[in-house]
């Protein structure tokens, strides 16, 4: 109800002594009937301010009086005339300085008679805003049944509301574009806002423009992984009906949301079940139809990204949110159960990729206050080295790792080591050549069971430091020297020399 509205009803006979420009038009708030000289303090903003002028002695006490709730907030004073009579007019004078509204009660209308119209007015007034409210939510539900787009459903809240309407996430991906193309660095201060406001929705000033974001889903819960409906213009002048529609669609959004996620989670074990595949060292045709089935094309050379949240961070956690950067990049497959906790994703090779990735992840830094996002990226490959580009990810993410900061990413530009030279080579040569330095060693473990080869790697880890060996395996020195001198014995090498050390080095990381 307005202000308007109350000052016009017949039965209270409330007569209207001064009103600012704009004030009639304001809504009453909560009503509170209260005779302290400086009540301001119990006021909350909105008010209608009800008073007996119980603490007038003088006319002084109308401008201590009218100040303290006008510091307050109040919408509205209504003065009764029961114990002076009338209103006086220094508490006229003083509800001019102070811009407040101010009305007369007669004296023969209970104060309880106001607050009562008011509480039933509010009430019918909510059960009206609720009914519409749900009329409205059962039309845009079924608009999405019938088949209706996020971005339809979008279109029709600006054009209702008047503001223009989109839909991002946390790395600052457009689900719903709205109308035109925001900057890259509007997104970045949309996002930065997202993330870091204590309360939303929040407003972020940009430019000359604001922003209005508000939550999809439960808003505060793991930002990073979030979605935002973020509306052209400042959400607190908004009329209540205008706010409603905002709500409901955001309410629509996280419906419509967690249908695309039932999506993603049906294709991660197929994404899971071709990565094992490929540490495996299953062939080029097995991994091609694992890829095939999730929409990727195993003729394009691929991009093959390691990431993780840490400390500690669930892989499903990381895997959100490269399957939400990935989104933006075309075709991709994620895997959330990658060993050491890590995610890898599949990215269509393309020449932004690294720079798209860095500016997405970089988004998210606000969030990560105590933890951090490490992400290394291969060169691009084709379906017949994607092991060794697993390798190249996977040594550029502990680069990253080892590099600090809330986001960190490393590509294979970044790569100067052994890892970069295995990468390039077939995965079928490279077991070929593992196969044929170690076999004779790798034969003797599985019949054995002597673990020559984790004695091996450990040793050459060393730089063939005997004792260190001993040390870091629990043996005794001679046992050491005598798994050497085996895996010596069956390969034909000689590891006290450089070149059969190299040989043998390359043909442990090839496995």
């Amino acid at each position: 109800m307005l202000l308007a509205e109350l000052l016009e009803t017949p039965s209270l006979r409330l007569r209207l002594l001064h009103a600012p420009e704009g004030s009639l038009e304001r809504p009453v708030g909560r009503t509170i009937t209260i005779d302290l000289l400086e009540p301001g303090r119990y006021l909350n903003g909105g008010e209608l301010v009800l008073t007996g002028l119980v603490w007038r002695r003088g006319p002084e006490d109308s401008e201590t009086f009218v100040s303290s709730i006008a510091e307050g907030g109040a919408t509205c004073l209504l003065a009764g005339a029961a114990l002076l009579g009338a209103v006086p007019d220094d508490l006229v004078e003083a509800c001019r300085r102070h811009q407040v509204a101010l009305g007369e009660v007669p004296g023969d209308v209970a104060f309880a008679d106001v607050t009562e119209y008011v509480a039933a007015a509010g009430a019918a007034g909510e059960s009206a805003r609720m009914s519409a409210s749900l009329a409205r939510q059962r039309q845009l539900l079924s608009a999405i049944a019938s088949g209706r787009s996020l971005d339809e459903l979008a279109a029709r809240v600006a054009s209702e509301i008047g503001h223009a309407c989109r839909v991002l996430t946390a790395s600052g991906r457009h689900v719903v574009p709205g109308p035109g193309e925001l900057d890259p660095d509007t997104v970045d201060a949309l996002t930065r806002r997202f993330l870091t406001a204590d309360l939303l929705p929040a407003v972020a000033e940009v430019g000359d423009r604001s922003y209005s974001l508000f939550p999809v889903g439960s808003g505060l819960a793991d930002r990073v992984t979030g979605w935002t409906v973020a509306v052209e213009g400042d959400h607190t002048t908004w009329p209540r009906e205008d706010l409603d529609m905002v709500h409901e669609f955001g309410a629509i959004t996280a419906l419509d949301r967690s249908r695309r996620d039932e999506g993603f989670r049906v294709r991660r074990p197929l994404a899971a079940m071709t990565l094992a595949h490929l540490e495996a060292g299953a062939s080029p045709v097995e991994i091609a139809t694992g890829l095939r089935q999730s929409g990727l094309d195993p003729d394009r050379p691929l991009v093959l990204a390691v990431a993780e949240l840490g400390p500690g961070g669930p892989p499903d956690a990381v895997a959100a949110v490269l399957e939400d950067v990935a989104l933006g990049l075309g075709p991709s497959m994620v895997a959330s159960a990658a060993r050491d906790g890590c995610a890898v994703a599949f990215l269509p090779a393309r020449p932004d990729l690294t720079d798209q990735l860095r500016r997405s992840l970089t988004r998210l830094a606000p969030a990560l206050v105590r933890g951090s996002l490490s992400v290394g990226l291969s060169g691009e490959s084709g379906i017949d080295a994607l092991a060794g580009a697993l390798e190249e990810a996977r040594f550029a993410h502990r680069v990253a790792r080892s590099g600090g900061g809330a986001v960190a990413l490393s590509s294979s530009e970044e790569v100067t080591s052994h890892v970069l030279l295995l990468a390039t080579v077939p995965d079928d040569i490279r077991r070929t050549y593992a196969q044929r330095v170690l076999g004779p060693v790798l034969e003797h473990d599985q019949r054995t069971g002597s673990d020559l080869v984790p004695t091996l790697d450990r040793f050459l880890t060393y730089a063939g430091s005997w004792t260190r060996t001993a040390e870091s395996l629990h043996l005794h020195v001679n046992s050491v020297r005598y798994r050497i001198s085996r895996v010596e014995e069956l390969t034909g090498r000689d590891l006290t020399t450089m070149e059969d050390r190299v040989d043998v080095f390359l043909a442990l990381r090839s496995l």
